[in-house]
C-alpha cells in the first residue's frame, strides 16, 4: 500500500519539476502580476515531509522551496478484487522566506496560484492506476521566524484516486 502513495508522491514531483510545471507557471504569474517571482529549482522540489526546523539543519536548502508528500491512504475497497482501491491524500507545501514581513504574504500567494496552474493542466489519468480529478484546498500558515529571515508556507492538498493489483 505504502508503494502507491510513493508512486503517486514521485509522480507529482515529476509534474512540478518538468520544464513546462512549476517553472512555466512561475513565470507565467510573474507576467500576470507583474512581479519579479524567483523561479524554484527543481533540486528543491522535494519528496519529502520534514518540519521546516529540521530541514533547515539537515539539508543545505534555499527558498523558496516546495515538499510534496503522502498524508494519509484509505483503502475503501470499491474494486472488489483489487489489492488497493481507495484514495491517497497528498500535500504540497510551498514554503517562502523574505527578510521583512510586508510582502511574503504575496509572494506565497503567488506561488500557490502558480502550484494550482500546474495541477489544473494534470487533471485526469496519471497511469499506473493513478487518477487526479482536479479538486484542492489550500491552507496558508502565520508567518514565522526561522534562521535569519520570516518563512511561510502554504500547504495545498489534493486527492488522487487509485486502483492497483
Amino acid at each position: 500500500m505504502a508503494n502507491v502513495a510513493s508512486q503517486a508522491s514521485q509522480y507529482l514531483v515529476d509534474i512540478l519539476a518538468a520544464p513546462e510545471g512549476l517553472q512555466e507557471s512561475i513565470a507565467a504569474v510573474s507576467i500576470a502580476e507583474e512581479c519579479a517571482l524567483p523561479e524554484i529549482q527543481s533540486k528543491y522540489i522535494l519528496s519529502h515531509n520534514i518540519a521546516i526546523d529540521a530541514t533547515e539543519k539537515a539539508l543545505e536548502l534555499r527558498y523558496p522551496c516546495v515538499h510534496v508528500y503522502c498524508e494519509r491512504i484509505v483503502n475503501l475497497l470499491r474494486e472488489k478484487f483489487r489489492r488497493f482501491s481507495g484514495k491517497i491524500e497528498m500535500a504540497i507545501e510551498v514554503r517562502v522566506s523574505h527578510d521583512r514581513l510586508d510582502g511574503i504574504e504575496r509572494k506565497a500567494q503567488q506561488y500557490v496560484d502558480a502550484t494550482t496552474q500546474v495541477l489544473d493542466r494534470n487533471r485526469g489519468d496519471w497511469g499506473d492506476g493513478l487518477f487526479y480529478t482536479g479538486g484542492y484546498e489550500v491552507v496558508f500558515s502565520p508567518v514565522t521566524h526561522g534562521g535569519k529571515n520570516f518563512i511561510q508556507t502554504a500547504k495545498v492538498t489534493l486527492e488522487v484516486q487509485a486502483s492497483q493489483g
